[in-house]
C-alpha cells in the first residue's frame, strides 16, 4: 500500500517536473525568440540608419562656377548644395583626361597604379585588383544605381559587380537642325546609307552643332528633357520616386555628360551669356617662350584656330556654348536635388558633386584637356553629410583652402558610410576636414598626364607653388602672387631653393604614387 502511494507520489512529482521543464523551455524559445526578433529588428534599424549617397560627376567642367569664384556665369543649384555643405576651394583631378581620371577616383589609386594612362586602357586588365566606389557599396548592402557617363563608357563600364540593376545611357534626341540636314543632304547627294562619311563632310559644314564629338556647339533647338542629361535627371527622378531601392540604403551615380563636347545646349542657355559681354582673359604668345611646349597642346586647330593667334569672335562662340552647358547642367542638378528633398532624403543623403577635370578655354591660346595647367586640373567639389549622419553634418556654408586630390573621394564614401574599404587606397579621407574646415590638408595635390611617346609630365602643388616637369623643360609658377601661372620662374636666379625643393617634392610624391597605403 505504502509502496503503492509512493509510486504515486513519484509518478506526481514527476510529470510537475516535466510541466515545469516543458514550461521553462516555453519560456526560453519565447524568449530567444523575441531576443531574435529584436536583433533582426535592430539590425533593420541600422541597414536603415545608413545613410543614402547621391555621387553627382560633371565630364569636362573647369572651375567656371560661381562656387569656385567665378562670376561671369549663373549656377544657383552649385551654390545651392555649397550653401548646405561644404566648397572644396582646392580640389585637383589626378590626370586631365576622362577615362584615366575616372579609373583613378573610382579606385581611390593614382594613375600609375591604375595602369590606366590614356582612354583605351580598361582597368579591369590593367590593376585586376582594385575595387570601383559602387562596388564597395553593393558588397556593403546599398542597392546601386547609375545612368550617364560614370565609368568612361558602356564598354568600360563595370556592369554587375558595381550596379543592382543596368547602368543607363541615353543620347541626346535628334535636333531640328540634324533633321533638316539629312533631308537636304537626300536631297542633293542620295540615301543617307552607303553615303556616311559624304554625310559627315556635309554635316560638318551645315552648321556648328552637326560637328559631333570634335568641336560642335550651338543652341540645340531641344527642351532640356529632350538632352541625356535632362533623361539622367528624369531618371533619378524616377528611381527616388518610386522607390526602386526598396528597403536598403541606396548610392545613386549621376554621370552628367555637359559641358563635354559638342557644347550643344536648349536655346534659352545661350540668351543668358551675350557674347559681346563675356569677359576673357587676354592671351599673350610670350608665355610660350618661357615654357616648355608639351605644356601645351596642339588641339586648338581642331577647335579652328591658328598658333599664337587670337580670334576673338571665334572664342566669343565656344565660351558663349561652353557657360551655355555649364548654366544647363545646373539646372538637371537642381532637379536632382529636389527630388531628393521632396522624397524625404534630405536628412539621410550624403551628396557630392565634382567633376573629372577640367579646360581650357583659349586660355594661353590653348583648348581643352590634357594639359597641367591649373584650369585644366582644379575641379570645384561640393560635398554635403547631413545631420544624421553618424560622423555629424557638415557645418552650412562651410569651406576649405586645403589641398584635396579626387583620390580622396573612396576612402571619404568609405568612412562616412562604414563601408569595408580596400586596404591599398591612397587617397586620404576627408572627414577630418568635413568636420574641421581649418584643419590641415595635404602638402601637396599630385597630377600627371602623358606626353606622347615621350612619358608622363607630372605636376605638383603645394599651398603656394605649381611645379610641373616635362620631357622638354620645367615649370615653377608662384600660385600666390601669379594664380594665373602667366611667369615660369623654372630659369629665375632667385628662385632656384624653391625649384629643388619642389624637384624632391614630385619625387616623393611620384613614389607614393606608385605604392599602396599611402
Amino acid at each position: 500500500m505504502i509502496r503503492d502511494q509512493t509510486a504515486k507520489l513519484r509518478d506526481m512529482m514527476s510529470e510537475q517536473h516535466n510541466l515545469q521543464v516543458r514550461y521553462f523551455g516555453l519560456r526560453v524559445r519565447r524568449l530567444v525568440g523575441v531576443a531574435l526578433l529584436l536583433l533582426a529588428l535592430s539590425l533593420s534599424q541600422l541597414e536603415a540608419a545608413k545613410p543614402n549617397v547621391v555621387f553627382i560627376v560633371c565630364d569636362d567642367l573647369n572651375t567656371h562656377v560661381s562656387t569656385s569664384g567665378y562670376e561671369h556665369i549663373q549656377t544657383p543649384n552649385f551654390d545651392k548644395l555649397a550653401a548646405a555643405g561644404m566648397n572644396f576651394k582646392r580640389a585637383y583631378c589626378q590626370y586631365p583626361v576622362c577615362g584615366p581620371s575616372r579609373a583613378s577616383f573610382l579606385s581611390g589609386l593614382y594613375p600609375e597604379s591604375t595602369k590606366v594612362l590614356n582612354n583605351k586602357l580598361d582597368i579591369r586588365k590593367t590593376n585586376r585588383e582594385a575595387m570601383s566606389i559602387p562596388q564597395a557599396f553593393k558588397e556593403a548592402g546599398y542597392w546601386t544605381a547609375g545612368t550617364g557617363k560614370i565609368f568612361h563608357n558602356k564598354k568600360a563600364d563595370h556592369g554587375d559587380t558595381a550596379w543592382s540593376e543596368p547602368a543607363q545611357w541615353f543620347d541626346n534626341d535628334p535636333m531640328p537642325l540634324e533633321l533638316a540636314a539629312i533631308k537636304k543632304f537626300e536631297e542633293e547627294v542620295g540615301p543617307v546609307k552607303g553615303n556616311r562619311k559624304k554625310l559627315k563632310e556635309f554635316m560638318w559644314h551645315y552648321a556648328p552643332q552637326l560637328r559631333n564629338q570634335k568641336t560642335g556647339y550651338g543652341p540645340s533647338g531641344l527642351t532640356d528633357n529632350q538632352h541625356k542629361d535632362g533623361k539622367n535627371a528624369t531618371q533619378v527622378e524616377k528611381w527616388l520616386d518610386e522607390k526602386a531601392y526598396g528597403e536598403k540604403p541606396f548610392f545613386i551615380a549621376v554621370g552628367i555628360h555637359k559641358p563635354h563636347v559638342p557644347f550643344l545646349a536648349p536655346d534659352k542657355y545661350f540668351d543668358l551669356y551675350p557674347q559681346e559681354g563675356l569677359v576673357l582673359d587676354p592671351v599673350s604668345k610670350e608665355f610660350w617662350d618661357q615654357a616648355p611646349k608639351s605644356a601645351g597642346t596642339k588641339r586648338y586647330k581642331t577647335f579652328g584656330f591658328e598658333e599664337y593667334v587670337e580670334n576673338d569672335a571665334l572664342r566669343r562662340e565656344y565660351v558663349q556654348a561652353y557657360h551655355a552647358c555649364t548654366t544647363f547642367i545646373d539646372a538637371q542638378i537642381g532637379r536632382v536635388l529636389d527630388a531628393i528633398e521632396r522624397n524625404g532624403h534630405w536628412e539621410n543623403t550624403i551628396i557630392v558633386l565634382t567633376s573629372d577635370h577640367g579646360y581650357l578655354l583659349g586660355d594661353k591660346f590653348m583648348w581643352g584637356k590634357v594639359m597641367l595647367f591649373e584650369l585644366g586640373t582644379k575641379v570645384p567639389l561640393l560635398v554635403r553629410v547631413p545631420k544624421d549622419s553618424p560622423v555629424g553634418a557638415t557645418t552650412p556654408g562651410s569651406s576649405t583652402e586645403a589641398l584635396v586630390e579626387l583620390v580622396d573621394l573612396f576612402p571619404t564614401f568609405a568612412q562616412l558610410c562604414d563601408l569595408p574599404a580596400p586596404s591599398d587606397l591612397q587617397g586620404v579621407s576627408l572627414v577630418p576636414l568635413l568636420k574641421d574646415p581649418s584643419a590641415q590638408g595635404k602638402e601637396y595635390a599630385y597630377t600627371v598626364v602623358s606626353s606622347g611617346k615621350k612619358g608622363l609630365g607630372r605636376a605638383i602643388r603645394t599651398k603656394d607653388w605649381r611645379y610641373s616637369q616635362w620631357p622638354d623643360g620645367e615649370e615653377l609658377y608662384d600660385l600666390k602672387n601669379d594664380p594665373k601661372e602667366n611667369i615660369n620662374l623654372a630659369k629665375s636666379k632667385d628662385d632656384q631653393a624653391q625649384l629643388e625643393k619642389m624637384r624632391l617634392l614630385i619625387k616623393k610624391a611620384e613614389a607614393k604614387a606608385t605604392t599602396s597605403n599611402n
